[in-house]
């Protein structure tokens, strides 16, 4: 057999060999489509979802307010109550009141610069009860309670009363819950629950906030 036979005979073994690999990955793919379809066809229901971010890891607000976005960019109505960070400027607050999203901010900053309980928990009773509000508004279509859980968890803020209006809301309103340790009462109420995890952060390294990316 001549180099050019061969070089031919190589050429259509790997021919046939990457012909195989496609035909394999198109029968897996039409699988994993068929599973999708499935779950689709099955996921008719129609609710206001409640959703926590909770973990120790970075980007729980973050993602809170990209879903704001989100829901402010199909022109749904969308609103915020952030307890904790209340001193600290906001980009997104800047760019969301711009389109129309209404603010809630608790103001006392985070509570180990205040060191004053009864400060904080006057603050957090009067952003909670914004909250409510807004958890009775029907034409509220989204609902971002960004550092939610550590008012529950500190108490300043009682559980109860945070179950009782997350439970009675309208039917089609979405709320987000952000903040590390979410109580299980929470957790257990919600229709989606992610738990951000830390693996690296730049802070541990002696790098600041900085202004445009973390805040």
């Amino acid at each position: 057999m001549s180099d050019n036979e061969n070089q031919n005979e190589n050429q259509n073994e790997t021919s046939e060999i990457d012909a195989n690999k496609a035909q394999r990955h198109k029968v897996r793919q039409q699988k994993v489509k068929q599973g999708v379809d499935a779950k689709i066809a099955a996921a008719q229901d129609e609710k206001g979802i409640l959703l926590v971010l909770t973990g120790n890891g970075k980007g729980k607000s973050t993602s809170g307010f990209g879903s704001v976005a989100r829901a402010v960019g199909h022109g749904h109505k969308a609103a915020v109550v952030q307890f904790i960070k209340g001193t600290w400027a906001c980009g997104e607050r800047n760019l969301l009141e711009g389109a129309g999203v209404e603010f809630h901010v608790m103001g006392t900053g985070f509570t180990w610069e205040t060191q004053d309980k009864e400060k904080d928990t006057k603050a957090a009773t009067e952003a909670w009860l914004e909250a409510e509000k807004l958890l009775q508004d029907e034409s509220v279509n989204l609902i971002l309670l960004d550092e939610l859980t550590y008012m529950v968890s500190y108490h300043y803020v009682d559980l109860e009363r945070v179950i009782n209006a997350l439970s009675n809301r309208p039917p089609m309103q979405h709320v987000i819950i952000t903040g590390r340790a979410c109580h299980r009462e929470i957790i257990e109420l919600a229709d989606t629950v992610s738990e951000v995890q830390p693996i690296k952060h730049a802070f541990n390294d002696g790098i600041k906030a900085q202004l445009g990316f973390d805040y």
